[in-house]
């Protein structure tokens, strides 16, 4: 009578079968038992195709054996071992001809580019897929990190040898001289920096995604009440029309201060009432321009369609300076003419413009048809691409308030 386990054994004899065995073995670290005087590396094996046995591969150094401390070498290595295992689920096979992945696994034991030479291919990148808005500023992020960098590494460092603990203690600084919101997008920028070398094979991993994003309370600009809406509407009709009339592509078509800024003579056509926006990083929309707008436009049919709508002097003109000089004019413009005469407060300013129209619009609509409803169209002229956006902002600027409710008290 046969056991159970000449039955197991019987089955397992049957179902195993040689080329489905294990190619190759989880990567390891070996530490030399902490010795810091011995090389460390990341080994594993791999069958042999001709022999059918499992066999220790070429080691990974990966530059670690630099380092002089346990955990800059176990930090490194790490990456190392996570990289080949992934390699390895994907396919790696050093016993075949597959260039790519060859490259892969030699990159791994590399890391000999300059962080002068990263910083400079990066950049370069950044320039053809960023607005000149976007990347001036991300610009500036990076290249101040950078001028951080040549105060506490040597002439000679390598992109490896920039850490993770570097990094947050760049961005402890950052918050110490600035505010949360700043660190956040200080870290932003860098975890992009580092993702863009980490796609050109420049590092093994982005690790700047696994710094924490510190939680802040964003200060918004307030809706305007009626009252003083309209206070500064009769206000700049006498003292400003050039900049009431920015100030209304803002509140009518629902615009961002820099969206205007962006807006050329060719983008508005008053025959079709369509006006069209380059928003950031996005293909041009095209957005209704209301009527209420449309009675107040001047005669531009005779400008130069290439000339930009809002310069400093007139409507239709060349204004050769960056988007955030421009909306940065326009702001202190503001300041001077409006926020000044009126004792308006830090949290009001162009935006707020925006703010009061949606909220204006919400409450009208609201009268006569559900929440649901409301929203649907509202994404239509806000340009909000999903309706969690939509409801978020919508809840950020108290769009919506309750009716009276004292009878339930």
């Amino acid at each position: 009578m046969s056991t159970l386990t000449d039955f197991l054994t019987f089955e397992y004899a049957n179902a195993y079968d040689l080329s489905k065995a294990k190619q190759y073995s989880i990567p390891k670290i070996y530490d030399s038992k902490g010795d810091l005087t011995k090389r460390w590396y990341v080994y594993y094996s791999f069958r042999n195709p001709k022999t059918d046995k499992l066999e220790r591969q070429t080691p990974i150094y990966g530059g670690a054996n630099k380092f002089h401390t346990k955990e800059k070498r176990l930090e490194i290595l790490t990456v190392y071992q996570k990289s080949l295992s992934s390699y390895l689920k994907e396919g790696y096979n050093p016993y075949e001809s597959n260039k790519q992945r060859h490259e892969h696994i030699e990159a791994l034991d590399d890391s000999r580019i300059s962080i002068e030479s990263a910083f400079e291919k990066v950049l370069l990148i950044k320039k053809k897929v960023l607005k000149d808005t976007s990347y001036s500023a991300y610009e500036s992020r990076i290249n101040s990190f950078k001028k951080w960098l040549k105060e506490k590494l040597s002439k000679d460092s390598l992109i490896v040898d920039i850490t993770k603990k570097l990094v947050i203690n760049y961005l402890n600084e950052v918050l110490e001289r600035t505010s949360a919101r700043t660190r956040n997008n200080t870290r932003t920028d860098l975890s992009s920096f580092f993702q863009t070398l980490e796609d050109n094979d420049l590092i093994v991993v982005n690790f700047i995604k696994n710094i924490n994003v510190l939680k802040t309370t964003p200060e918004r600009n307030k809706t305007y009440t009626k009252s003083q809406q309209e206070a500064i509407f009769a206000h700049l009709e006498e003292k400003d029309p050039i900049l009431l009339l920015y100030i209304k592509f803002i509140s009518y078509n629902l615009l961002r201060p820099i969206e205007v800024c962006r807006l050329k003579v060719s983008d508005v056509d008053v025959n079709e009432k369509r006006i069209y926006v380059r928003a950031k990083n996005a293909p041009v929309k095209i957005k209704i321009i209301p009527d209420i707008l449309i009675n107040d436009l001047p005669d531009l049919s005779d400008l130069s369609p290439n000339h930009f709508l809002f310069t400093p002097e007139k409507i239709g003109g060349m204004w050769e300076t960056t988007e955030q000089n421009k909306r940065d004019y326009f702001s202190k413009r503001f300041k001077k003419n409006v926020k000044n005469p009126f004792e308006l407060g830090v949290n009001y300013g162009l935006y707020s413009f925006r703010h009061t129209f949606i909220t204006k619009l919400y409450q009208e609509m609201e009268k006569t048809a559900t929440p649901f409803e409301v929203k649907s169209k509202l994404m239509l002229i806000t340009g909000h691409s999903t309706m969690v956006a939509l409801e978020k902002y919508l809840r950020d600027i108290d769009a919506s308030l309750p009716k009276d409710y004292s009878k339930y008290l």
